[in-house]
């Protein structure tokens, strides 16, 4: 009998958020080393990252690909659009309310 998860899994390891984005996972330390995406260490030590970092991941391969910007850019370019993503939420909320 197939059993099926109810709920998705807290955290996501390497090799699972490299199959789902393509990225290789050596990659994917480096942009946990730079700070464009969170990850932290399990039991073992091996870095696990939240379900968002896939969609993160893949605004990240946009960027690069559309813009051509180099890291530290990115980092710059995720914490704007981060920004206008709140602001966004604030002014949808503050209609709802008026």
């Amino acid at each position: 009998m197939a059993r099926y998860v109810l709920v998705r899994p807290a955290r996501l390891d390497l090799e699972t958020v490299a199959a789902r984005t393509g990225l290789h996972p050596e990659l994917l330390r480096r942009f946990a080393a730079l700070g464009l995406v969170e990850s932290t260490p399990d039991a073992n030590g091996r870095p696990c990252f939240p379900p968002s970092t896939v969609a993160r991941l893949a605004r990240i391969q946009r960027l690069r690909a559309t813009l051509s910007l180099n890291y530290a850019a990115l980092g710059l370019v995720l914490d704007l659009l981060d920004r206008i993503d709140v602001l966004e939420a604030r002014v949808r909320s503050h209609r709802r309310w008026t």
